[in-house]
């Protein structure tokens, strides 16, 4: 029989470069072979006859052919290759304002959208903590043994340092902050963003270690209608809603939750891991498109919760006395958005967002409330073009805290405002550089003046490969609502002597690697690797004063951290692997000695391996690794593994079960180590390092019409 051989050159439909790696395979034979650097292939030994060539690359459209043989001449085909629609699916980031994608933004910004946004929400329906706490470089620190509330840290820097934003709007910090991660559910969420490092010159004072943006969904051209119900083994329930359309020129979205958590004791000591709590939601937002270029949208969000932790008797009603940590909240704010594009190369917005807080924390003998409202306004001009982008704008803060219950001599209430200005340049200097600078300057009425300036800049050398790097200057106003205050909740805390203390000033900086491998035509490699540096001057600290009171104070020196995060993504077929390494070394320097910064695990690792048979059935396992931490108390906790196994299986169209077990070594602080002294009646809780509630099953399902 006849001998024939198949050649030919593969590249990219838009670039025209020739593609590496690209699979080419005659079914009916069972032969194959990939292509090489200069994209060409070669197949030999086909028999005379008629045959299917399917060719197949990560991140293209596959190919498929119908090929006769002998080919006259034994001609060479040059086959070009689309960018496929789901994977190349393009990421539009909306923490830089410009609304650029992913790939073209100098600055570094982590997206978690998609399926992956879905597949972290089955986890904790009712909250964001797994959604950040399972990336690289991000560790929720729960700042509370019994209410489990929480807090972000960003490369180790302390949950003051991080902005956490909602559609770019800062509805979440001061007083509101403490239980904020508890009281977000993710349902209604389309991405969430993450830019690290120095994020000052768009977002003003706070974003020193970096800044989390949660992007609402918006309404798009097909209804959407979603429900989500789950329960887990510690009797909790969770109840989500969410539904959005447009209708011609009027568009709405409507989210509602219902949260329940049952007091949870899996030590058995006597005390809660989970508290009892209740919690309502509902947020509904309207869109007008008054006409092509103009969209108007106004919503508000409401939650009140009730949350009951402490001593399990007394939540039970068995006794009268024990230790209880009460927590109410009513939160509710307000978000407006103007835009109007007078081209198709420049636009103006102007949003608003304006924030009620109401909290009151009770805990024997004592009770601190009190009620925040803060505003939020922006006016924002951008304008590009196809090397040069601009955007400036001018903003303005107003926050005001008014003390209603605690300790009288020692009121915290406080009033302030800041008024900032911005000028953002992204230039591509040439085919492969661009560079993006920008100016802030700010003055807030108790401090002063601030001049910030940060840049970034990525160098692209090949569709494989990227190189970015960035830094800048931000600062933090003092503020009473820390981490530390929040443990001692915010009793015998002294005012904080606004004409004796300065702002706390960061340095930052940080270069990124990427780089794409396809290994051949089923297996890819994707590496990222992200070295960084921040140092904070002047840092405020809560101590201890003779007469058992807590004062602020702020001695010279600095707090520096510095290391290195790297993820790799591998994927072959339908499985994928994920691993990741944080180094995090944070040291605290005061009078020439660096000592150890306390809670922050130098060494972390993440790993997920995911099987997923898109649209039908995905099952992930993973493995968390957290090195020892040092403790406030000067002792040094232990090292832990976290396991778990979540699943998720579509039923139809519309249906779908999903079931996580978390945790399931039953990793607790409790089996390893203490986390009060004293008794039970009256405990003085210790720092907080690994979970405390244990292995825990979830499930339930998602309905979408």
């Amino acid at each position: 029989m006849a001998q024939n051989t198949f050649n030919a050159t593969i590249k990219d439909e838009e670039s025209k470069e020739a593609l590496f790696g690209v699979s080419v395979y005659f079914p009916q034979l069972e032969k194959g072979a990939s292509s090489d650097i200069q994209g060409k292939v070669n197949i030999d030994e086909i028999p005379n006859g008629t045959y299917t060539v399917l060719i197949t690359h990560l991140g293209y459209e596959s190919i498929k052919l119908e090929k006769s043989f002998p080919i006259n001449q034994q001609e060479e085909l040059t086959l070009f290759m689309e960018h496929g629609h789901e994977e190349m699916e393009e990421v539009v980031v909306s923490s830089t304002r410009s609304g650029r994608t992913i790939e073209d933004i100098p600055t570094r910004v982590e997206v978690i959208a998609g399926e992956e946004l879905a597949e972290k929400g089955n986890m904790k329906p009712g909250d964001i903590r797994m959604l950040l706490n399972e990336s690289t470089g991000i560790q929720t620190q729960q700042t509370s043994a019994t209410s489990y509330n929480s807090s972000i840290r960003i490369q180790g820097l302390d949950g003051r340092y991080t902005q956490l934003l909602r559609d770019g709007l800062p509805l979440y910090s001061g007083y509101s902050g403490g239980l904020s991660l508890m009281q977000i559910a993710p349902l209604d969420l389309k991405q969430v963003e993450v830019i690290k490092g120095a994020s000052s010159t768009l977002y003003g004072g706070g974003a020193i270690a970096g800044l989390v943006n949660l992007i609402s969904k918006t309404p798009g051209e097909e209804r959407e209608l979603n429900f989500m119900v789950n329960g887990t083994s510690a009797l909790g329930l969770d109840l989500s809603g969410f539904y959005s359309e447009r209708y011609g020129k009027i568009g709405t979205t409507v989210f509602a939750s219902y949260n329940k958590g049952t007091a949870y004791d899996p030590a058995g000591i006597g005390l809660t891991a989970i508290p009892e709590f209740e919690r309502y939601t509902i947020n509904p937002r309207m869109f007008w498109y008054l006409d092509e270029a103009t969209e108007i949208n106004l919503g508000f969000n409401f939650t009140t919760e009730d949350r009951l932790g402490g001593n399990m008797d007394y939540i039970a009603g068995k006794t009268e006395s024990g230790y209880f940590e009460s927590n109410e909240t009513d939160r509710l704010s307000t978000q407006f958005d103007a835009t109007h594009r007078f081209s198709d190369h420049s636009r103006i917005q102007l949003k608003n967002s304006v924030s009620f807080f109401d909290r009151s924390i009770a805990i024997p003998s004592y009770v601190f409330s009190g009620k925040q409202v803060s505003s939020f306004s922006e006016l924002n001009y951008v304008t590009f073009g196809e090397k040069m982008e601009w955007i400036v704008g001018a903003n303005l803060w107003t926050e005001n805290f008014d003390q209603r219950q605690g300790d009288p001599d020692n009121d915290l209430g406080f009033s302030n405002t800041t008024t900032g200005a911005f000028v953002q340049n992204t230039w591509n200097m040439a085919s492969q550089w661009t560079l993006e600078t920008g100016l802030r300057g700010d003055y807030q009425s108790q401090y002063g003046s601030y001049l910030l300036p940060r840049f970034s800049l990525l160098f692209e050398p090949s569709e494989k490969l990227t190189f970015r790097t960035g830094g800048g200057l931000g600062y933090k106003t003092p503020t009473q609502f820390t981490e530390d205050t929040e443990r001692l909740h915010f009793r015998n805390i002294l005012p904080i002597d606004f004409s004796a203390t300065s702002a706390e000033r960061s340095t930052g900086i940080n270069l990124d690697i990427n780089y794409k491998w396809p290994v051949t035509g089923d297996l890819s490699l994707s590496t990222n690797a992200l070295l960084f540096y921040t140092q904070i001057n002047d840092p405020m600290l809560l101590q201890s004063t003779n007469n058992g009171m807590y004062a602020f104070t702020q001695p010279k020196g600095y707090i520096n951290t510095q290391g290195v995060e790297a993820n790799m993504k591998w994927s072959y077929h339908d499985f994928k692997l994920f691993v990741g390494y944080t180094y995090a070394d944070v040291n605290e320097h005061y009078d020439n000695e660096a000592t150890e910064y306390p809670l922050v695990a130098k060494h972390r690792l993440n790993n997920v391996l995911m099987y997923e048979k898109h649209g039908d059935f995905w099952v992930g396992l993973e493995a968390y690794y957290f090195s020892p931490q040092k403790l406030s108390d000067g002792s040094t906790g232990q090292s832990y593994w976290i396991m778990g196994i979540m699943s998720e299986k579509k039923i139809g169209k519309y249906f779908s079960l999903f079931l996580n077990f978390e945790n399931m070594l039953d990793t607790r602080q409790t089996r390893f180590d203490t986390i009060y002294t004293g008794n039970i009646s009256d405990p003085q809780f210790r720092d907080i390092y690994a979970p405390v509630d244990g292995f825990v099953v979830n499930g339930g399902f998602k309905l979408s019409l």
